[in-house]
């Protein structure tokens, strides 16, 4: 089993940037990769960026590419999202879940953290 805790979130005006941290407990994340979602009010849930175990080549949805950096710290059982140049329509919950290397699916997922970008 594998517990994540998201950190991370909160107020930050257009044009700023935030990191997010997910932090794993129970179990490593050693072969297990990793992903970044959000969702806002009345919309699903959307992929944001995914990193694998091996912290190889990363996946970001277009929406966010070059403004949002996902890594990863196996030593530390911690994935990173770092967010630049916020948009208000970055607001939403974010996500991170976490998926065995040889799974399509994502199993283990996390609370979810608020971030909210004003104008």
């Amino acid at each position: 089993q594998v517990q994540l805790v998201e950190s991370g979130g909160g107020s930050v005006q257009a044009g700023g940037s935030l990191r997010l941290s997910c932090t794993a407990s129970g179990r490593t994340l050693m072969r297990y990769d990793m992903g970044w979602f959000r969702q806002v009010p009345g919309k699903e849930r959307d992929f944001v960026a995914s990193i694998p175990w091996s912290g190889g080549s990363t996946s970001t949805a277009a929406s966010v590419k070059g403004r949002f950096i996902i890594s990863r710290d196996n030593a530390k059982n911690t994935v990173y999202l770092q967010m630049n140049s916020l948009k208000p329509e970055d607001t939403a919950v974010y996500y991170c879940a976490a998926r065995y290397y040889m799974s399509n699916e994502y199993r283990y997922w996390g609370q979810g953290t608020q971030v909210t970008v004003s104008s």
